[in-house]
């Protein structure tokens, strides 16, 4: 699907102080996955991650972590890093600034909560990649690092096949790459397939996986 490739292409233009990669200079890339945490979905996440001996960075939603606190704490205590994906999962072009900032923040307050994170930055992703100029300007100026992506996976799409969804990770992911999956319901099916088949393509590679 064309917007798959072309969204990281597009994004680096409008918004070049985002971050779409990291390095290339290492055999390292780096997972995320977004919407969570889920009760399920995401410990089996972490098993097939540390048969790996994987890390990987989770873009929690503030009302998920709020239902499963317990889950939210395994993925930390296991090493991996985490993110606000805001309080409700909502979309920045149809939300007002001021309205998405106390969405995130409210999130934040949840995250500070069950992880004790008193990091100067911290990591934050737009739920569907939305984001309007003044949103980004507000957030970097609470000292957010806004993290996109290069490798879409689009595990959540009901419109691709698991091939489709493997192809789209191997077609785009190089050293550096920031790739997305989901630890969610609608994105399961595909990623209980796709995600050993990735980590067991790029562990052979001699890459490394790590959180950001």
């Amino acid at each position: 699907m064309a917007y798959l490739n072309n969204i990281s292409r597009l994004g680096r233009l409008l918004y070049p102080s985002l971050f779409w990669n990291m390095p290339r200079n290492t055999n390292t890339i780096y997972l995320s996955f977004d919407d969570g945490p889920h009760p399920a979905i995401t410990p089996w996440v972490l098993k097939v991650l540390n048969d790996y001996q994987a890390k990987a960075t989770f873009f929690c939603v503030g009302e998920n972590i709020l239902k499963f606190p317990e889950v939210f704490q395994q993925l930390i205590s296991e090493g991996h890093s985490f993110g606000n994906h805001t309080h409700n999962h909502v979309k920045g072009w149809k939300t007002s600034t001021s309205n998405y900032l106390e969405n995130i923040i409210k999130a934040e307050a949840v995250i500070s909560k069950y992880s004790e994170n008193t990091n100067d930055q911290k990591l934050f992703r737009p739920p569907y990649g939305k984001i309007k100029p003044s949103q980004v300007k507000r957030l970097q100026q609470l000292n957010y690092k806004i993290v996109m992506w290069d490798a879409l996976s689009a595990d959540f799409d009901p419109n691709i096949s698991a091939e489709n969804c493997f192809k789209n990770v191997i077609e785009n992911t190089k050293a550096g790459s920031i790739v997305v999956f989901h630890d969610s319901e609608k994105a399961v099916e595909k990623l209980k397939l796709v995600l050993p088949k990735v980590l067991e393509y790029y562990s052979k590679k001699g890459f490394e996986f790590k959180g950001l």
